[in-house]
């Protein structure tokens, strides 16, 4: 049975790179045609991508949580159905879908044709392959280099120097330096921001609210024995405001001339993991739920996130991130694709309010937003920012 290549599709114009997210399926399954197999994140979307074909899979080549070129070979599999060796294989127009067979043909044999992926000198090298090797001085040993085809292509010689540099890199002192590998959330939440940086335009407001509201909603709950926090009646708050903003619960698509805008408010909530991990939880159509709905829904949530599961998809295009648990009274927060907002709620402090010829203290807290104006111009983060105020300061239990 033929043995074909499974690779990162083309899902959109423009795409250079996905992030691998994980793996549906695993080596040893069995795999109907278009039936998922793994989900692939992209400047666009998350998408589950289906298997071109019908058939078992052999093996996975790379890893969950790598960032990847389109056209990269992730996967192998044995198929069903003869594949013509002139056929493209999925995702990559330029490379032939048939890399090998579980049988040897006695034709085989005699010509010395050998199994792709095996580094054996028994296939072509390209003439831009063969140009590369001579730049970095590595023609002579060639069929040293492990290749995935019956070709040795440049990103196998890629591949191939990018080993014995970490190979070269192991082996220096380990008393100057530390190494360890980057966690699979810490990749994603690096991936998200660098597309944030390409594509968004940053803006940043803040507002100073008045706390005290929310400070005598949470004495009450308390007193109750209720455990809804002041955040979480935050939350509620910024959930009322977006449901009036409805550039708040847009995103841009079609290569950013389109506006989507989402009927219900799905929010985000930035939910910190031990050794300094971020992931978010999700709270979708949070606008369409009663207040003791959404507090309910919002601590599954959390719990979730906690488990280390990422819930952020398309829809989220806002997201909350509580930096006062750390103390912080004020911090500029960074806009996380796939949202077009971060909202940061800073430490709450006691303030003196000048009362006739005395001061009084009072209970407030800074709120920063970080928008991409892009969607949201200035004015219309002003109204948010002074709804959301109004919200936060006459909340009533």
């Amino acid at each position: 049975m033929p043995i074909v290549s499974v690779r990162i599709p083309q899902m959109g114009e423009g795409l250079q790179e996905a992030l691998l997210v994980n793996f549906l399926k695993k080596p040893g399954d069995l795999v109907r045609r278009d039936e998922p197999i793994y989900v692939m994140e992209t400047d666009k979307a998350s998408t589950e991508v289906e298997s071109p074909y019908a058939g078992r899979l052999v093996e996975w080549l790379e890893k969950e949580g790598t960032v990847l070129p389109i056209g990269t070979e992730v996967a192998r599999m044995e198929v069903d159905e003869p594949v013509s060796e002139s056929a493209p294989s999925h995702g990559s127009p330029h490379t032939p879908a048939v890399i090998g067979s579980t049988t040897t043909s006695s034709t085989d044999a005699e010509t010395g044709n050998e199994d792709e992926g095996t580094g054996g000198s028994g296939g072509a090298i390209p003439p831009r392959t063969r140009k590369m090797l001579k730049e970095k001085g590595l023609l002579d040993i060639a069929d040293q280099i492990p290749r995935r085809g019956n070709k040795l292509m440049p990103e196998d010689v890629e591949r191939y120097l990018a080993a014995a540099s970490a190979s070269t890199a192991s082996a220096a002192p380990s008393s100057l330096y530390d190494e360890s590998p980057v966690s699979k959330q810490q990749i994603t939440l690096n991936y998200r921001l660098h597309r944030s940086v390409q594509t968004t335009v940053p803006v940043t407001v803040m507002n100073e609210v008045d706390w005290t509201a929310l400070a005598q909603a949470r004495q009450h709950v308390k007193e109750a024995g209720g455990k809804e926090t002041s955040f979480a009646m935050m939350l509620w708050c910024v959930v009322r405001s977006m449901s009036r903003h409805p550039r708040f619960r847009t995103s841009l698509v079609g290569d950013g001339t389109i506006f989507r805008t989402y009927r219900h408010v799905n929010l985000g909530v930035a939910v910190a993991l031990p050794e300094d991990t971020l992931v978010t939880a999700s709270i979708h159509g949070a606008d369409s739920m009663s207040r003791s709905e959404f507090f309910q829904r919002l601590s599954e949530r959390i719990e979730l996130a906690r488990q280390g599961v990422d819930q952020a998809d398309p829809s989220i295009t806002i997201s909350v991130s509580n930096i006062g648990t750390a103390s912080m009274r004020m911090g500029i927060p960074a806009i996380v694709a796939p949202a077009v907002a971060t909202l940061a709620l800073g430490e709450v402090f006691d303030a003196p309010i000048p009362s006739g010829s005395s001061f009084v203290f009072q209970k407030r807290a800074q709120l920063t937003l970080a928008f991409d104006h892009r969607i949201i111009n200035g004015v219309g983060a002003a109204s948010f920012m002074n709804d959301l105020k109004e919200e936060i300061q006459k909340f009533h239990f």
